[in-house]
């Protein structure tokens, strides 16, 4: 019997993704999982509730492809509200499964072999591969290390003629920080000039804090006109395995993209679309967001302050960076396995966003977390 020929991969620098080997190894030595970035506890039972009446309802066939209608004028209006820019729910709103799918469709959509398409590192880990599975040429452009602020000098000189797309994220995994109207305002200059697409990925856009407001590219005419925005409801309603997601972007745009989606996962979860769509008439609970995860920063914030490890700025997300030289001069790798097997405490190393794997000895920890989870995980860090 003839053996086949070894298969030749379509992303063969790709393995295990570091999120589920700490994961793994948290279970493993029983340390407090502040990994992967997904909460311990529930959604709002209302929510749950709404699921319950869109199934009893009969609402348990395909939706359309492009999301079911209440879903996206509660979308449309909600964007209106916050960002001032009115998408329309017809031809400018998809709903998606999730903001992975949705950036890998968006990629997908726009992105030809031999295009260029632009990266901010540290960067979500599906960036990257979404653009070498379109053939297209990533072109890595580093955030300043430290304040992890974009280089616009070294953006501007990144950007060429092949230039097809950039990629940003605000508030930025895994950095925690996020753009300023200073920040959008130097992009709209820059990119005026160019063809250039943005896929911006705004799926902690409710978890801003200090009084500060979240920079959508919707906010931005010049932005707005030449954007994919995508954003999250398992985010921001903490049901991260109902993988429902949103694309706004102009309907010329908006088109290229469903043609993609629709052989890509077609449409989403129907029930759980229209509780989405009922849950938003209410616009209390993300505009509460901010308030409730800045406590649990805060007070994520005040426990790791009374340790050695040293706090970077976290004005968004929610994600705590710390440089840790006062405790080991291990690398980031060997420092968060060494963290989760001899401390309890489970963190990921930022390397792990750097296609190079850049280590300036910081990694990253989760707060959306119960109290008593973040409390027991800073017993255990306040003894190293």
């Amino acid at each position: 019997m003839r053996s086949l020929s070894p298969l030749k991969s379509r992303l063969p620098a790709v393995g295990t993704t570091i999120f589920t080997m700490m994961s793994a190894l948290a279970q493993q030595h029983g340390a407090v999982n502040l990994g992967q970035g997904f909460p311990d506890f529930g959604c709002d039972p209302e929510l749950l509730e709404g699921v319950n009446r869109a199934m009893k309802a009969g609402l348990n066939q395909y939706p359309p492809m492009t999301g079911a209608a209440p879903l996206r004028e509660a979308v449309a209006d909600k964007v209106q509200a916050l960002y001032g820019y009115r998408y329309d729910p017809a031809t400018e709103i998809t709903v998606t499964a999730g903001a992975t799918q949705a950036i890998l469709t968006a990629v997908l959509a726009l992105v030809h072999p031999g295009d260029e398409v632009i990266v901010l590192e540290p960067c979500y880990d599906s960036y990257i591969p979404n653009i070498e599975l379109a053939g297209g040429r990533v072109v890595r452009v580093p955030l300043v290390p430290g304040s992890f602020e974009p280089d616009f000098e070294r953006l501007a000189a990144a950007l060429t003629a092949r230039t097809r797309a950039l990629i940003i994220n605000s508030p930025h995994n895994p950095s925690g920080t996020t753009w300023t109207v200073e920040h959008m305002l130097r992009l709209q200059a820059l990119l005026a000039p160019t063809d250039v697409l943005l896929i911006s990925d705004e799926v902690y856009e409710h978890m801003v804090y200090d009084g500060l407001a979240h920079q959508s590219a919707s906010r931005y005419p010049g932005l707005a006109e030449r954007s994919l925005v995508v954003s999250s409801f398992g985010k921001t309603f903490h049901v991260t395995g109902w993988k429902i997601g949103t694309v706004l972007a102009p309907a010329a745009l908006t088109v290229e993209f469903r043609k993609v989606h629709q052989f890509n996962v077609f449409t989403v979860n129907t029930p759980m679309q229209h509780a989405l769509a009922d849950y938003l008439r209410n616009p209390e609970p993300y505009l509460q967001l901010p308030a409730f995860y800045q406590a649990k920063r805060d007070r994520f914030r005040d426990g790791l302050a009374r340790t050695r490890f040293k706090l970077l700025p976290s004005p968004g997300t929610y994600f705590q960076c710390v440089e840790y030289s006062a405790i080991s001069d291990k690398s980031e790798s060997e420092f968060c396995r060494w963290l989760t097997t001899e401390v309890g405490v489970a963190a990921i190393p930022l390397s792990a966003f750097y296609a190079d794997g850049f280590d300036q000895g910081i990694v990253r920890f989760c707060f959306a977390k119960q109290d008593a989870t973040l409390d027991q995980a800073l017993q255990r860090l306040a003894v190293i």
